[in-house]
C-alpha cells in the first residue's frame, strides 16, 4: 500500500501532540522550578530604589551587559585595537613636540587627570581659557564631550586635542606621517583592522577612543544598586540621602553621575567666575562633571580654582541651589562621594615602538 508521507505526517504528530501533551506540562513545570531555584531574587535597599528613580544607573555587574553599554557598534572592542589604542594614548609622538601624550593631561595614575587648574600644553602654556582637565575615566558615559559639550562622543573628542594648538599642537598630516613611519604600528593597524586598511588621522583617533571608552571604574556605589545593600556603610547611606534630598542628584544623574549639560551658577554667583573666559555654550550651559573617582580629581571645576571637596560641596550649594549647607552634612555628603572610587582596570604602561629615520622629527618653536 503507498502512503501518503504528508498525510502520515500530520496524523502522527496530531497523535503526538494528544499523547505528549501531560509529559510537555510536566516537563514545563519542573523547567519552571529548576530556573525558579537557580535564579537569585534581589530585593533592592529602599534608598538604592530611591536613587534608581531618580535617574542614577549603575554600571552592569555583567561584563557582556558592560560591554554593549560601552561599545561602538561602527568599531567593536577587540583585544589588539585596545591594545594599539593604549599605545596611542600613551604616545608623545602624537604631538608637535613629541612630548604631550593623551596620558599627559589626562593620566591614568592620577584619577585621569593632570592635578593643575589648567592643562598646559604645547610649549608648556597653560590653557588660555584656564580650562581644567577633565578625567578620561568614564567618559565614555558622558553624553557629550568637552566643557561646553561640543562633541557628541569619544572618537570625535579625541580628535580635537591633538590638533588644538593650546594642547598637542599637531596637524593631521603629521600625525599620519608619524605613525606610517613606523613598521610596528603599520603591523599592529594591520592586525587590528585588516591588511587592507587606510591608516588615517581619523583611525588613529578612534582607536584611541576605543580605548578610552574600556576606562569604566566601578564602586561600591554601583554595588550597592546592583543589590549589595551592605556595599555601603551607614554613614555613607546617610550621605548619600542628603546628596538626594538636598537636590544634588538633579544634575549629578545618569550612569556617569554627571556627563549632561545644565545652566552654570544658576542661583547664585560663582566666586571664581571671571578666572578664565568660558561662559559655556551658546545656552551658558556647562557640563556636569562626572563624580565617579570625585576624591582623585582635584582641583574642581571648569577652571580649577577649588581643590577641596568640602568647598566644592558648599560652593555648589550656593549658586546651584541657593542653599547653605552646613558643616556637619557637607562632611555626610563627602563621605558617600568617597564611595564612588572605583576599581581601575589594569593599565601596564606600553613600550612603543622605535622611531625610524623616515620619522618627522620634534618641532619644538
Amino acid at each position: 500500500m503507498k502512503i501518503n508521507k504528508k498525510i502520515f505526517f500530520i496524523g502522527f504528530m496530531s497523535i503526538f501532540a494528544l499523547t505528549g501533551c501531560n509529559k510537555n506540562e510536566d516537563n514545563n513545570k519542573l523547567a519552571n522550578e529548576s530556573n525558579q531555584a537557580n535564579t537569585k531574587i534581589i530585593t533592592l535597599d529602599p534608598l538604592a530604589q530611591k536613587v534608581l528613580s531618580f535617574g542614577i544607573k549603575a554600571i552592569p555587574a555583567d561584563e557582556e551587559e558592560l560591554k554593549k553599554l560601552i561599545e561602538n557598534s561602527k568599531n567593536p572592542i577587540t583585544e589588539a585595537k585596545v591594545e594599539l589604542g593604549k599605545k596611542l594614548y600613551f604616545d608623545p609622538r602624537l604631538s608637535k613636540s613629541e612630548l604631550i601624550s593623551c596620558n599627559t593631561c589626562h593620566n591614568l595614575a592620577t584619577g585621569g587627570v593632570d592635578g593643575v587648574e589648567a592643562a598646559i600644553g604645547d610649549g608648556w602654556k597653560a590653557n588660555p581659557h584656564n580650562l581644567n582637565s577633565p578625567t578620561v575615566y568614564n567618559s565614555v558615559f558622558n553624553k557629550v564631550q568637552f566643557w561646553d559639550g561640543r562633541s557628541p562622543h569619544l572618537e570625535d573628542q579625541a580628535q580635537g586635542p591633538i590638533q588644538a594648538v593650546p594642547e598637542m599642537a599637531a596637524s593631521k598630516e603629521l600625525v599620519v606621517q608619524r605613525v606610517t613611519s613606523i613598521p610596528e604600528y603599520v603591523e599592529e593597524f594591520k592586525k587590528a583592522y585588516g591588511n587592507d586598511v587606510k591608516i588615517t588621522f581619523e583611525l588613529v583617533a578612534d582607536t584611541i577612543a576605543l580605548f578610552e571608552r574600556t576606562l569604566v571604574t566601578p564602586s561600591r556605589f554601583d554595588d550597592f544598586l546592583n543589590g549589595d545593600s551592605k556595599a555601603l556603610s551607614d554613614e555613607e547611606k546617610e550621605g548619600l540621602t542628603l546628596f538626594v534630598d538636598k537636590g544634588c542628584i538633579n544634575c549629578h544623574t545618569g550612569i556617569g553621575i554627571g556627563g549632561g549639560m545644565q545652566v552654570f551658577d544658576a542661583r547664585g554667583v560663582y566666586q571664581y567666575k571671571n578666572v578664565g573666559d568660558f561662559v559655556g555654550d551658546k545656552m551658558k550651559m556647562v557640563k556636569v562633571p562626572t563624580l565617579r573617582n570625585i576624591s582623585e580629581t582635584a582641583p574642581y571645576f571648569h577652571n580649577g580654582q577649588i581643590w577641596t571637596l568640602k568647598e566644592a560641596i558648599q560652593t555648589m550649594g550656593k549658586v546651584q541651589l541657593n542653599t547653605a549647607i552646613n558643616d556637619a552634612d557637607v562632611a555626610k555628603i563627602e563621605i558617600f562621594l568617597k564611595s564612588l572610587t572605583g576599581r581601575k582596570p589594569e593599565i601596564k604602561y606600553p613600550m612603543l615602538p622605535a622611531s625610524t629615520e623616515n620619522t618627522p622629527k620634534p618641532i619644538i618653536n
